[in-house]
């Protein structure tokens, strides 16, 4: 036990008692750095500051009587936000009774179950064998954080062969992994296989997702209807069928899927305002209320609140004519939350929405300006809310805060939006002039982006170059200079760091684009030469 002694645990627990039996527990077993937590409020917190190699967390953190989070929550909300390391242990400490509610039903299953009452040699003996499994599985995890993901998967792979009783654990990593680099046809093929061994639940819905992601919507639904009808409690199978619905237009029956999964597993607020989310889409503004009220309530007592939800909550009740309740909401988030340019930004479109319904449109074009401005100096808004102020804006013929929250959205790699869902916004809104300009801007930002990649390779980054002129085709992916820039950029970084097969992959994306808009550019044969002599250089079949 000599090993334990360099473990560090945190102890989340409400009960004085409790953390008191579990520190002479652990102390038994040779583990003596241990913290502690009360509730999901001074847990997290401790977890921004450091990490742990386990976390021991009571499941009733006193939600009961409305005063935090229960542990699965508190789990959700870590492994959402990315808190606690893939390889980190937690321990979840609950009574029998719950345990049969939560384990069927549980989104995010820690590492392991221990139902009370216990004794010091049940825990010491799930400990031992966490942390055995976590040996196993760490080198691969490390190549993970580490950021190299393709040696992540060799490993995985290798791992799969020299540990046989993990090599099922090791196939849903590596076909994770796949996913990371969406790679989704590498994916699906693993989890085809795995079917064929096992009929497991969670490689069912892996297929389903790899269906998903490749576009085979039908597909996917059909083998998430016969998954669900089999697994009944497997939550994840539940929101993917609802996705396919939505993605086919069809918002009552993916409400009505919600609905199904809300009343198995209700605590998960994701799943909630996802549901509120679809009702409003599906006019059914009485259902969207229930769903954004859960939310803003489970959420209160998050480390991790979203005025969002408050904002969503207004639209619903605005929607059902129910001013004053909406005012009272907009009130709360005021009174509830600190002060950032994400709270005025949805103060001000929630205050919109009220004087909209209230027949003030002077006042909801003041409350417009004042949303973009803090949209402006935000970085943590979603892009649903942004393009639901572009629309705003649009109505109110505030034309040039459509322009600047739309160019707001399209600058971010990560908003899901290219240009062209920007150009098409406007365009279907009868605004073609608006698009026009957006596509100017957009222009003139690529060109100041290749010159700043230009100016990265001189000094020797090619990294740096490459993320630039990525950005730049972010902005302007039909623009032909930028495309070639682009591979001949990916092929540089190829030739002085080795080959990577994502990058390989937009290369030739690259050169099939330049194909498509113009065959017989100068630049596309010896691109094309400089592609094939990097796979024949660095070993690259197919």
């Amino acid at each position: 036990m000599q090993e334990n002694s360099q473990l560090s645990v945190l102890v989340i627990d409400p009960n004085p008692g409790m953390r008191s039996n579990l520190q002479n527990m652990l102390n038994a077993s040779n583990i003596n750095k241990i913290e502690y937590a009360v509730n999901s409020g001074t847990a997290i917190r401790q977890l921004t500051r450091r990490s742990y190699d386990i976390v021991l967390c009571e499941y009733d953190l006193g939600s009961g009587s409305g005063d935090g989070q229960d542990g699965q929550q508190l789990l959700e909300d870590l492994r959402h936000h990315r808190l606690i390391s893939p390889w980190s242990i937690f321990i979840m400490l609950t009574s029998e009774a719950v345990y049969g509610k939560v384990i069927g039903a549980a989104e995010l299953a820690p590492t392991d179950y221990v139902l009370k009452p216990f004794t010091a040699e049940t825990l010491g003996a799930r400990i031992a064998r966490a942390i055995e499994r976590r040996a196993v599985f760490l080198p691969t995890y490390q190549l993970v954080a580490q950021g190299n993901v393709r040696e992540a998967i060799r490993s995985a792979s290798a791992a799969e062969i020299a540990h046989p009783r993990h090599a099922l654990e090791f196939a849903r990593l590596r076909a994770e992994l796949h996913v990371n680099l969406a790679e989704h046809g590498e994916a699906h093929e693993i989890y085809t296989k795995v079917l064929a061994y096992k009929p497991l639940g969670w490689a069912g819905l892996g297929l389903a997702r790899a269906q998903f992601a490749l576009g085979r919507i039908e597909e996917a639904r059909e083998t998430l209807q016969v998954l669900v009808a089999a697994n009944p409690r497997l939550m994840g199978g539940y929101d993917l069928l609802a996705r396919c619905h939505e993605a086919a237009g069809n918002h009552a029956q993916a409400q009505k899927i919600l609905e199904e999964a809300v009343a198995i597993s209700p605590h998960m607020v994701r799943r909630l305002r996802k549901l509120g989310e679809v009702a409003l889409e599906a006019g059914d503004a009485a259902a969207a209320e229930k769903s954004f009220k859960q939310v803003v309530a489970k959420a209160r007592y998050s480390e991790f609140r979203d005025p969002e939800d408050h904002v969503r909550l207004v639209k619903a009740l605005v929607k059902r004519g129910d001013v004053l309740g909406a005012n009272g909401v907009v009130r709360e988030l005021e009174r509830s939350m600190r002060a950032s340019p994400e709270l005025d930004a949805c103060v001000a479109v929630a205050n919109a929405a009220l004087h909209d319904a209230a027949g003030n449109r002077a006042g909801a074009l003041s409350d417009l300006q004042g949303a973009v401005s803090a949209v402006r100096a935000s970085s943590g808004l979603s892009t649903g809310l942004k393009l639901g102020l572009v629309r705003a804006c649009l109505d109110h013929r505030f034309d040039k805060g459509a322009q600047d929250v739309m160019m707001a959205v399209v600058n971010d790699q990560h908003s899901g939006l290219t240009s062209q869902d920007a150009l098409s916004l406007f365009a279907n809104a009868g605004r073609r002039d608006l698009a026009d300009g957006v596509q100017q801007q957009l222009k003139a930002q690529a060109q100041i982006l290749l010159g700043v990649a230009d100016e990265k390779r001189n000094m020797g980054d090619v990294r740096g170059a490459l993320q630039t002129l990525q950005e730049a085709l972010h902005m302007a992916p039909t623009n032909l200079q930028v495309t070639i820039a682009v591979a001949g950029g990916v092929l540089r970084q190829i030739s002085e760091l080795g080959w990577d097969h994502p990058l390989g992959e937009l290369c030739l994306a690259q050169l099939e684009k330049i194909r498509t808009i113009d065959a017989q550019h100068p630049r596309l044969g010896p691109l094309e030469d400089e592609y094939l002599a990097m796979r024949r250089k660095y070993g690259i079949s197919g």
